[in-house]
C-alpha cells in the first residue's frame, strides 16, 4: 500500500453548513490515509473589533456576541469530535481567536500541516467579498495543498454514512 502524500490534515470550521461537510471529508480522508486529522474554529475577534470600530456594537455587544461565538465553536467543534469518533479518526480540535487567515495560516506552519480542507467558497458578490472573503484568502495562500469541498448533490454526506 502506498503512502498518501499528506500525513496531517487541517479542516477549517466556521459554522456554516458547507465547513461541516468539509469536515466530514476529511475525515473521511484521514480514516482512508491514516493522516492525523486536526479541525481549527477560528473566532473572528477581529471582525468584532471592526463593527465597534464602526460603531455597529458597542463594547457591550461585542462582549456578548463574543461569548456567543465561543459557545458555536465549542458546539462546532464537539460535533466534528463526535463524526471523527464514529468512523476511529483521532482527531485534535481547537478554538482559537483572532483573525481566522493569520491564525490558520500560523497553524498551519507550527503543526506541520501539509493539506488544508476547506468548505466551499462563498459566491463573491463584490470586490470587497473578494478582499475579505477569509476562505477565499485562505485558498490562494495556503502553504499547502488545498482540497475545497463541494457537496451540491449531498454525495459526501451519503458516502460518510455507507464508511
Amino acid at each position: 500500500m502506498s503512502k498518501a502524500p499528506f500525513r496531517k490534515i487541517l479542516v477549517y470550521l466556521d459554522g456554516s453548513e458547507g465547513s461541516m461537510t468539509a469536515s466530514m471529508y476529511a475525515i473521511l480522508l484521514a480514516s482512508y490515509s491514516k493522516a492525523s486529522l486536526h479541525a481549527v474554529y477560528v473566532v473572528n475577534t477581529k471582525a468584532l473589533g471592526d463593527l465597534v470600530k464602526s460603531r455597529i456594537f458597542v463594547d457591550q455587544e461585542k462582549n456578548e456576541f463574543l461569548e456567543d461565538l465561543k459557545k458555536d465553536a465549542k458546539r462546532h467543534l464537539r460535533h466534528t469530535e463526535r463524526l471523527a469518533a464514529s468512523k476511529d479518526v483521532d482527531i485534535t480540535a481547537e478554538a482559537i481567536e483572532g483573525s481566522p487567515h493569520k491564525e490558520l495560516l500560523s497553524y498551519i506552519k507550527s503543526n506541520g500541516i501539509d493539506l488544508l480542507v476547506l468548505g466551499s467558497v462563498n459566491a463573491i458578490r463584490s470586490r470587497r467579498d473578494e478582499l475579505t472573503s477569509e476562505t477565499d484568502r485562505l485558498l490562494r495562500t495556503s502553504p499547502c495543498p488545498v482540497v475545497v469541498v463541494r457537496d451540491t448533490d449531498d454525495s459526501i454526506w451519503a458516502q460518510f454514512e455507507e464508511v
